[in-house]
C-alpha cells in the first residue's frame, strides 16, 4: 500500500515522500482502518523538522488523526464490524491507506458527519476535553487561555464557554480573534500580560515569558494547567513573585494521561460535534499528497484552524 514516510529533510516542503510499504499486521485487539481523511498537528511538523531536536529519521511514519471505514475487525472480537465508519488515534503511521488501530482509541462515526471534520478531533479534541475535566468546575470562573488560535485554543474556548467560563483568550490575530470571540471569548487580547484582572484557572501552552505573565494573572487559590510548549522557550519563575497568588496550583497535564479510554473520550467530541455544540474549524482540506506542504503552513500559521488531508 501507499503511505507518507518522512525523508528527513529538516525543510517541510521536502519532509515526505509517498512509499510503497507493507499493509499492516494488526495484533489481536487492532481493527484495520481504510483512511479517507487526516488532519496534521504543529507537533507533528516540529518532529519532521527538528525543532524537537533532530529531524525524524527517514522512514519515519507520523499521523495520530484519522477516519475512515474498518476493513479487517479485530481478532479479539472488540471494536467495531467491518464496515463501519470510524474516527481514530493511532500512535502513528496514520497518513496511509490503510492503518492498525487499537479498539480504545476508535469510535464510530455517524452517517452524518464527514470525515474531515472527523478527522480533526482526536489529538487536539482530546487535549482541549482533558484540560476541561481537569479544571473541574468552571462555571463563573474567570478562564486565562495563552496560545488561544490553535486547534486546541479552538476547541478549548468552545468546551470552556459551554461548561460557563468568563474567557480571555490571547492570540495576536485579528481574524482568529474575532473567531474566539464567536466560539464563547468574552474578551481577546493579544499578550497575557495584556490580560487585566485576576484569573481563577488558566491554561498555558507556550512557556518563555508568556508562561511568566500568565502566572503573574492568577488569582489567589488558582490553577495552572500546563501541557505545552510550543514556543520552545523553558520557563523561569521568581519564587517570591508567586507570593500575591499563593496558593497557587500549576498543573502538568499530558494529553495522554486519562482515566477514560481514546475512544470513549472521541466518542464524546463526536457527539458534540454531531449535535451542533463543537465546530471544528478547517482552515484548508487537500489531496494528502500535499501534506507536506499543509504541515509547513500549520508551522508557519499560515492556516487558521486544522489542515485536513484526503485520501482517494
Amino acid at each position: 500500500m501507499k503511505a507518507l514516510i518522512a525523508t528527513g529533510n529538516s525543510a517541510l516542503p521536502d519532509s515526505l515522500e509517498l512509499a510503497d510499504v507493507p499493509e499492516p499486521a494488526p495484533n489481536a485487539d487492532e481493527a484495520v482502518v481504510a483512511v479517507e481523511a487526516f488532519s496534521v498537528n504543529r507537533g507533528e511538523a516540529m518532529l519532521l523538522n527538528g525543532a524537537y531536536g533532530t529531524p525524524a529519521d527517514r522512514g519515519r511514519r507520523l499521523g495520530q488523526d484519522i477516519a475512515g471505514v474498518v476493513v479487517q475487525a479485530a481478532g479479539d472480537g472488540s471494536g467495531p464490524a467491518v464496515g463501519t465508519r470510524v474516527v481514530g488515534h493511532p500512535e502513528g503511521a496514520g497518513w496511509a491507506e490503510q492503518v492498525a488501530v487499537p479498539t480504545t482509541k476508535l469510535a464510530v462515526m455517524p452517517m452524518g458527519l464527514a470525515a474531515t471534520t472527523a478527522a480533526t478531533l482526536p489529538l487536539a479534541g482530546l487535549t482541549a476535553l482533558r484540560l476541561v475535566r481537569a479544571a473541574g468546575d468552571v462555571l463563573g470562573r474567570r478562564a486565562l487561555l495563552t496560545a488561544a488560535a490553535g486547534g486546541v485554543g479552538f476547541f478549548l474556548t468552545e468546551l470552556l464557554a459551554g461548561a460557563g467560563a468568563d474567557i480571555v483568550a490571547v492570540t495576536s490575530n485579528r481574524a482568529r480573534a474575532a473567531r474566539l470571540k464567536e466560539l464563547g471569548a468574552t474578551k481577546v487580547v493579544a499578550r497575557a500580560a495584556d490580560a487585566e484582572g485576576a484569573f481563577d484557572v488558566i491554561f498555558e501552552s507556550v512557556g518563555g515569558r508568556e508562561f511568566s505573565d500568565a502566572v503573574a494573572k492568577a488569582a489567589p487559590g488558582a490553577t495552572l494547567l500546563w501541557y505545552g510548549q510550543a514556543g520552545l522557550e523553558p520557563v523561569a519563575l521568581d519564587f517570591f513573585a508567586l507570593i500575591p497568588s499563593t496558593p497557587l496550583t500549576i498543573k502538568h497535564v499530558p494529553h495522554w494521561v486519562s482515566p477514560t479510554t481514546d475512544g470513549q473520550d472521541i466518542a464524546t467530541l463526536v457527539r458534540l460535534t454531531a449535535e451542533g455544540r463543537l465546530h471544528p474549524e478547517i482552515g484548508r482540506i487537500a489531496d494528502w499528497l500535499d501534506t507536506a506542504k499543509a504541515l509547513d503552513d500549520v508551522y508557519e500559521r499560515r492556516v487558521q484552524g486544522n489542515a485536513v488531508l484526503t485520501i482517494g
